[in-house]
Formats: structure tokens, sequence, C-alpha cells
């Protein structure tokens, strides 16, 4: 039998196993899977994914995410097997290639690169990185140049030696952590990361705002749980839905708060809220993004045909008999959300594994 402080791995992988090769059509070999898994908990404490186990529990997480609307696509999901790497170099070489691989030259490829598990409960591998693509945040005398959501991971890369050139639109470096080793920091080769800058259809002033963002939403400092085994490092991608950029990343007021400077270009008064000019200002910002993706040949998505993508997600679960989980705070679209089916629904939040989990930032 396995000891008491096993059980709980083994029980954990008894449920994602036997779900695993149901979904796989190999309901036939998950006893004898589960008895090699068994006596390997016994002997080490741990067990070993296969590919097609690692890869399906992969997609298996995405598909359990609620928090994701592009759930529909969850099948579809490139995934990329790490594992044997362990220097700081190797990690940093093989995240350079998720880039460009996932980028596909703007023919986004939803992607996820997964690393050494936690051994023993410690991570053998840490990205410090929120996304592997970000830009940095800097406080200054006249006030914060580029991201406000970057200053503190930006403080820590400058700490350990990185300098950026206080633009607006600095990318910052990917910091790797390896085995509790001190961490490495490695500049992101500009030839690799696919930059779109933010023009107007019809508005030929909005060039002068001078905006643009990356092409490539890599999130990197997520926990990804698979039956019981944990990955402290396993960055994933999709493509972005226009509103994360449009109405988030460049209109919130702690982040690139451009909604007065769209205004202004619009014409628009902004001395009362009752003119509704944030509004107005927010869909053209919007329609800019959009346009500029797509004249660009880069992959992005509307929410309101996200919204839809999420209602087949939806038909296809039903039909499948899995139980849908959600959270509709994060499902609803930051633009018109009553719009959508969605914000007319209720859905259960509760988790679900396999599935991605948020973890302490190492640096606070």
């Amino acid at each position: 039998m396995i000891v008491k402080q096993n059980q709980e791995l083994y029980m954990e992988a008894e449920r994602f196993i036997t779900r695993c090769y149901t979904e796989l059509g190999k309901s036939q070999e998950i006893q004898s899977r589960l008895q090699a898994i068994e006596g390997s908990i016994q002997e080490t404490s741990q067990y070993v994914h296969t590919f097609e186990e690692l890869e399906h529990g992969a997609k298996m997480a995405w598909r359990n995410s609620n928090r994701c609307i592009g759930r529909l696509f969850w099948d579809k999901l490139h995934v990329l097997d790490k594992r044997d790497l362990s220097t700081p170099n190797e990690v940093a070489t093989a995240l350079f290639d998720h880039i460009s691989y996932a980028t596909n030259q703007g023919n986004i490829l939803p992607t996820i690169s997964i690393f050494k598990p936690q051994a023993h409960g410690k991570d053998q591998v840490r990205i410090w990185n929120h996304q592997l693509i970000r830009y940095a945040g800097y406080e200054t005398e006249n006030g914060i140049i580029g991201d406000p959501h970057s200053i503190l991971f930006t403080k820590v890369c400058q700490e350990m030696g990185w300098n950026g050139d206080g633009t607006r639109f600095d990318l910052l470096p990917i910091v790797i952590q390896t085995s509790g080793n001190p961490p490495t920091f490695y500049a992101l080769p500009k030839d690799i990361v696919l930059e779109v800058p933010i023009t107007h259809p019809s508005l030929e002033a909005f060039a002068s705002l001078d905006l643009q963002w990356y092409a490539l939403p890599l999130i990197s400092d997520m926990l990804l749980e698979i039956g019981g085994i944990q990955y402290s490092a396993a960055p994933f991608n999709g493509w972005y839905m226009g509103t994360e950029i449009g109405a988030r990343n460049l209109a919130d007021l702690n982040r690139y708060n451009q909604l007065p400077e769209v205004a202004r270009i619009l014409g628009l008064s902004t001395e009362r809220e009752s003119t509704l000019w944030r509004d107005k200002a927010l869909v053209e910002l919007n329609i800019a993004v959009l346009h500029s993706f797509k004249q660009a040949g880069v992959s992005i998505v509307d929410h309101h045909t996200a919204a839809h993508q999420f209602q087949l997600f939806e038909k296809q679960e039903k039909e499948k008999n899995r139980a849908l989980t959600g959270d509709w705070t994060w499902l609803i679209p930051p633009v018109s959300p009553a719009t959508t089916h969605i914000f007319h629904q209720s859905y259960d939040d509760r988790m679900v594994t396999p599935n991605y989990y948020y973890q302490a930032k190492p640096y606070k």
C-alpha cells in the first residue's frame, strides 16, 4: 500500500488518469497505468507523466480555466515538452523558441511550454515575469513612463543590472530561476517580438498618439497542476481579444490611461461625464486596436465574436456531459457586456483539475 503522505498524490493521479484515458479512448489501459504510478509513488513519492498525459492534461487545464472566454479551442493547444531542460540558458532558449513558434508571423498558435515539475515541493524552474513579453514602467520626476503595472518588476530587473531605454514601450527582460539558484535575466531579442503600431481606419490623427502593443499574450507566472503533479513553469499563450488591449492595457487609469488623449483626437469635451466622452473614446480605441492587428496580419478576436465562440464551447461541453465552470466577472467583456449572452447567465465558479493556478511572486 502507498504510505499515508503519498495517498493524496495517488488519488489525484487516479482521478486524472481515469478521466484522461477515458477521453483518449484508452480505458482498457487505465488499471495497468495506475499500477505503474502506484509503484513509482511508493518508491520515489512521485510519478512522471507520459507525453500523451502531459499533452492532454494541459489541454484539459485550458478547458477548465474559469476565467478564459476562448476555451472553444482547448483541444488545439500546441504542447512543447521541455522537462529535460535544467539550466537558465537552456530555459531561455526554449522561451525564445516558444515566442517565435507561437507568433508564427502573426498567425498565432495557442502554445504551452512545460518545464520540470516541482520536486518535493520545491520549484526546479521558475519564471519571474508575469508575461514573457511586457513593457517596463519607470517612476520619474515627471510621472510614470511606460506601463505602471510593471513598475515593481522593472525595479527588480534594474537591481539585477538590466537597464532599459526609458521609453514608453521598453521590452522587459526574461528572468529565470532554476533549483533555488540566484535568478538570471535575459534580454528579449527584438527580432522575435512582433509589435503592432496602433492606427485608426478613418482618423489619421490617431497615429500621433504613437501607441503600439505586442502581438503575443504569453502568461508565464502561473502553476500548471495535472494529476497532483505541479509545474511551476508552464508559460502559455492564445491570441488577444481586442478589449484586453483597447479597454484595459491602453485604457485603464492605472495602466496607459489613453482615453483622455483619444478624446482630444476626437475633439470631445471632457468637462462633463454625462457627455459619455469616455465611452466614445473607448469604442474608437478598440476599433483602432482591431483595425491595426488585422492590418498587420496578426490574430485577434473582437469581444462579440469571442462571446459567440464561448457559447459554442458551452454547447460542446453539454453534449459531452461535462460540467461547465466559469468566473462570470472575468468572462463578461469590459465593453458592452450586456450585449453578450454571458452577461445574462450565471456560472459555477468551482475549480476543477487539471488547471492553472496563481503563484506568489518570488520577488515579493
